[in-house]
């Protein structure tokens, strides 16, 4: 479930975690072993793949600043540098993708 579908889904939750269901949207603890077992059974994606994929988006979104990433995620400051380096990285990436005129526009076709 991505960011936009969990704010559409449940606006006011107060839950922090990143995988929640009808149980505990209203509350503040984390679904069970045996909910994310079975939502994740058959799924490409896996826990860890999650977690990461999240705090790069939080790095992305905010700016690639390690110590926001260390309060928000609770990450030692190497793990933190870690991934605003990455973000860093791949911001760079688009900025010079988006900056380098494309075939047509250099005259080939």
């Amino acid at each position: 479930m991505n960011e936009a579908n969990r704010r559409s889904r449940w606006p006011n939750t107060a839950n922090l975690h990143l995988l929640i269901n009808n149980q505990t949207a209203t509350r503040t603890s984390r679904a069970s072993n045996h909910w994310i077992s079975a939502s994740m059974c058959g799924q490409d994606a896996t826990l860890e793949r999650l977690r990461v994929d999240r705090q790069l988006e939080e790095a992305l979104t905010h700016g690639p600043d390690p110590l926001h990433l260390a309060e928000v995620f609770g990450l030692d400051e190497k793990t933190a540098m870690r991934y605003a380096d990455s973000a860093r990285a791949l911001l760079q990436q688009t900025v010079e993708h988006s900056a380098s005129p494309s075939g047509k526009e250099l005259g080939q076709d």
